[in-house]
């Protein structure tokens, strides 16, 4: 199952943008928080979390910093859904972790041509 989850920091902000794009991702459900990123509570990851709890599951978001609260939240995180067999997925940044290229998509790695050397 894709489990997609997104936040939003502010009232003022809007969520659709995240959901659109979890929704072309071939999420199977969604979850949306509404909260700044350095509180504890994020009641919608926790759903999420809960969801994705299979082996082969996927947890996909659109950058990886409406997932973690800081680094050591977002190592934590990866750790935990490593242990469970779940993947992370990071539309933005290529990243999935269900592949065998260690997580990261080919497309970050391809050279220019400008800059190989003759």
């Amino acid at each position: 199952m894709r489990v997609g989850y997104g936040r939003v920091s502010t009232r003022d902000q809007h969520p659709e943008a995240q959901h659109d794009a979890l929704q072309a991702a071939g999420c199977d459900e969604i979850f949306i928080d509404k909260a700044s990123g350095k509180f504890a509570r994020r009641p919608e990851l926790d759903k999420a979390l809960l969801s994705a709890n299979r082996t082969g599951d996927q947890l996909v978001i659109t950058k990886l910093d409406r997932l973690g609260r800081s680094l050591e939240h977002l190592l934590e995180l990866s750790a935990d859904l490593q242990a469970r067999s779940v993947a992370l997925v990071v539309l933005d940044q290529g990243i999935d972790t269900s592949t065998p290229s260690a997580g990261c998509s080919s497309r970050s790695s391809a050279r220019s041509p400008s800059s190989s050397t003759r």
